[in-house]
């Protein structure tokens, strides 16, 4: 079926705002932009500045289940934990496909149209696998589908609680026994969704704290059969550093350097406390890095030097991580406005980067390079903000991106096509009431 848009502005490459623009989609994909155009007959109006799909590149969907309970208190990351881990227990994958449908809903409604699950929770209470060892890798992806989202489900190798240590209590539901477990578990998994357009199956080595280096071949090994991203987390922590240069006598990027997990394929997530070689390794091999900033500062772990890391050759993205919120507006400006802290000085992103750190280098570290830009070919992504919201009131075309970047929220989203599909209207999206659907998620999981 073919679909007119009219943009009253809409963000083009190479990364200018131009007005009155027409986008004709067919299918899931934009095959006509037309600029300065009259507004068709009959074409849908988007008002506003219309941007590409939104891609959030580091989501621990049942993350969202912590929203606010996790805020009593003074604690730690490692009480936060804790609670992270009784929220796991309570999960089946019916409850899964309930929670991670409303909290991908919620990413919709913010302009996401791709989201990386970095995915770990495999198996029920105990170890004990599902009668299908993917259960709840699939109910992912139907909640991805149900929500109108495409989805990077990054399967993720989970093989000790920490460096030496057996996985115990909830920690065995993230386990395999051992790598070559898990690749024969992620490639029935790859194998069912092979051919899928809008899923991509990845892989994660969670940390170096959780796969020994000695079996990270194996996961390296699985993303380059399947040419598909390969995530960690790194130097999240302190002490993880610590950890890791005490056994290793290296750091954490050392050591995935070492073990053939960098690479223009492969994604750095946090990154936060990195020596000058670790800069050098991940820039020099064009590995990515995401960044979480509403996370990193809800769990007090620091800022990343992520302008150094642009600069140095790696690729950055953004992400929302623990889901403590969801809007990538917010983790965009995040960016620049911790780095504004750290130095004292401003103007280290300009809103136009950090844009495209929201969409086409996201896009592009998820497996689709053809989204997160608004030509013809690409994905039909279109993600439209409000210009005249108490926020956002005042922009003029030469100030739109900044207005958006520095300003917007979530609730100045009004319409969102992903892949053709119109899933979001006058900020409501296709499923209804996303509070009462989250509301009826959460529940049984805070009894």
């Amino acid at each position: 079926m073919h679909v007119t848009y009219w943009c009253e502005m809409a963000w083009l490459p190479p990364g200018e705002v131009v007005e009155s623009v027409v986008v004709g989609v067919e299918g899931r994909r934009i095959v006509e932009i037309r600029p300065e155009a009259a507004p068709p007959p009959g074409a849908v109006r988007l008002g506003g500045l219309t941007l590409p799909g939104l891609a959030n590149c580091h989501s621990h969907a049942f993350h969202r289940a912590l929203r606010g309970h996790t805020q009593t208190g003074r604690g730690s990351f490692w009480t936060w934990r804790e609670r992270m881990y009784a929220v796991a227990e309570a999960l089946d994958p019916d409850r899964y496909l309930a929670l991670a449908t409303a909290t991908y809903a919620e990413m919709a409604l913010a302009g996401i149209t791709t989201v990386a699950e970095f995915h770990y929770l495999h198996h029920g209470p105990g170890g004990r696998p599902y009668a299908d060892p993917n259960a709840m890798g699939h109910a992912l992806v139907e909640a991805a589908r149900r929500a109108g989202l495409r989805i990077t489900l990054l399967d993720t190798c989970y093989l000790t609680g920490g460096i030496g240590d057996a996985l115990t209590g909830t920690q065995l539901r993230f386990g395999d026994g051992d790598a070559e477990r898990w690749a024969a578990r992620a490639d029935d998994l790859a194998r069912a969704h092979e051919g899928e357009e809008d899923v991509e199956i990845g892989a994660a080595i969670h940390s170096v704290r959780a796969v020994p280096p000695e079996q990270m071949h194996v996961v390296v090994d699985f993303a380059h059969r399947h040419t598909g991203p390969l995530h960690a987390h790194v130097s999240e922590q302190q002490a993880e550093n610590e950890a890791c240069v005490e056994v290793y006598s290296a750091t954490p990027v050392q050591v995935l350097h070492d073990h053939g997990a960098l690479g223009p394929r492969s994604t750095a997530v946090h990154a936060t406390h990195l020596s000058d070689v670790d800069v050098a390794l991940l820039g020099g091999s064009t590995t990515h890095v995401c960044m979480c900033p509403t996370t990193e500062r809800d769990l007090a772990d620091g800022v990343g030097p992520a302008r150094r890391l642009l600069e140095a050759g790696s690729p950055v993205t953004l992400g929302t991580d623990s889901q403590a919120v969801i809007d990538l507006f917010e983790e965009a400006r995040a960016v620049e406005m911790d780095e504004r802290l750290v130095t004292g000085e401003r103007g280290h992103w300009p809103a136009a980067q950090l844009l495209h750190a929201a969409t086409a280098a996201g896009q592009a570290s998820l497996g689709f390079p053809d989204a997160g830009c608004l030509v013809a070919g690409a994905w039909a992504d279109l993600v439209s903000v409000r210009l005249d919201s108490v926020r956002t009131a005042g922009a003029t075309k030469a100030s739109a991106v900044e207005s958006v970047v520095f300003a917007a929220t979530t609730a100045d989203v009004h319409t969102v096509v992903a892949g053709g599909r119109r899933i979001v209207e006058d900020g409501r999206h296709v499923l209804g009431d996303i509070g009462a659907l989250l509301r009826d998620a959460l529940a049984p999981l805070h009894r």
